[in-house]
Formats: structure tokens, sequence, C-alpha cells
């Protein structure tokens, strides 16, 4: 076989490369771009129903003015600011309803109030989604890292997209809020059987 076969067969597999490894970087990125979405829209949601919360009057003055303080301040903070404001937010929660002694009754004498309950049942389930948003976020993020820092991939210059952030934060939710969800979820499961009322006639 001449040369420029085999030159050509070589040109043919390194322009076979770029064109996956260009699509699998634009995917990565998408990838991100879609978690970042889903964990923002998780944030946005919990700092709207702690201010909510806050403001309903059923939390003592001292508490509503903590938690409308840092859900504002995590609502309208700058990137540079966003990690540090949610972590506050979060501590803000756990200061709030985690009683010494971890017996919650803050939280339990909310979610007695019918008023109240969904209020407590939105939050828990913002709360308790963003630690899985995060992971799936930052999951992405370390997949599309390692794609950008291979040899080739910089030598070609093929990530031309800026590098994508691990986003670091507290988002421990409250004890007692993890209680109340554990609470609901074993009301559910040991409800009435299908075809019976609640009584069991």
């Amino acid at each position: 076989m001449p040369w420029w076969f085999w030159a050509v067969i070589a040109g043919i597999v390194v322009l076979a490369y770029v064109t996956a490894t260009a699509g699998r970087l634009d995917r990565l990125h998408g990838r991100v771009e879609t978690a970042r979405a889903i964990l923002d829209s998780h944030l946005l949601r919990r700092s709207a129903v702690v201010l909510e919360l806050a403001a309903s009057g059923l939390l003592d003055p001292a508490t509503s003015l903590l938690l409308a303080t840092a859900a504002h301040r995590a609502r309208t903070a700058d990137d540079p600011d966003r990690e540090a404001e949610e972590s506050a937010l979060s501590v803000a929660l756990r200061a709030a309803f985690d009683e010494e002694g971890g017996e919650g009754d803050v939280l339990d004498t909310l979610a007695s109030d019918p008023s109240a309950r969904p209020l407590i049942e939105e939050l828990e389930a913002a709360a308790t989604k963003i630690p899985l948003a995060r992971r799936f976020h930052n999951d992405a993020v370390r997949a599309t890292l390692a794609v950008r820092r291979h040899r080739l991939v910089r030598l070609l210059r093929l990530a031309r997209r800026p590098e994508p952030a691990f986003f670091e934060i507290d988002d421990e939710p409250p004890a007692a809020l993890l209680r109340f969800a554990e609470r609901q979820r074993g009301i559910r499961d040991t409800g009435p059987s299908p075809g019976k009322s609640p009584t069991g006639r």
C-alpha cells in the first residue's frame, strides 16, 4: 500500500475521533446545563417557600427574620456568592427547626396547623431534592471535565465552551424535616387497602 493510503486512513480516523469527541462534549455540556437548571429550580423553590413561611405569621418574629433574611440573600445572590448564601440558608433552616436535643417541636407544631402543613410539605419536597439534584449536577460536571482534559481535546481545542464548575454547598436538610417526611411516608404506606374505606367497611 502506498504511504498516502495510510495517510488518508489516519486522517479519517482523526476526523472521526474529532467529530465524535466534539459531539460527546456538546452532549455533556448540555447535560450539565440541564442538571444546573434542575438544581436551580429546587433552590429557588426552597427559598420561595421559606419566604412564604417567614411571612405567614406562623413563626415567632426572630425565626421569621432569620429565615426571611437568609432566603432573600440566597435568592438574590450573584454567582460568586451563591454557594455561600445557599449554605447559609441550610444552616438557618436547621437552626430554626432542629431544637436542642433534636426533638423538632417547632416543626411538629407547625405541621399540626392546617394552614402551615402545605408549606411544610413543599419545603420538605424542595429541601430533600436539592442534594440529589446537586449530586447529579456534579456528576455531569465531573464527566465533562474528564473529557475536556484529554490531551488531544486540549491540543485540538475542542473544548470551546466555558469550563463547568462544581456546585458545592451545605445542603443538609433539617433533621426534623426528614423525620416529618418519614412519618408522611409511613402514613401513606399504612393507609387503607384498595377497595376499603378508612373505617374498613
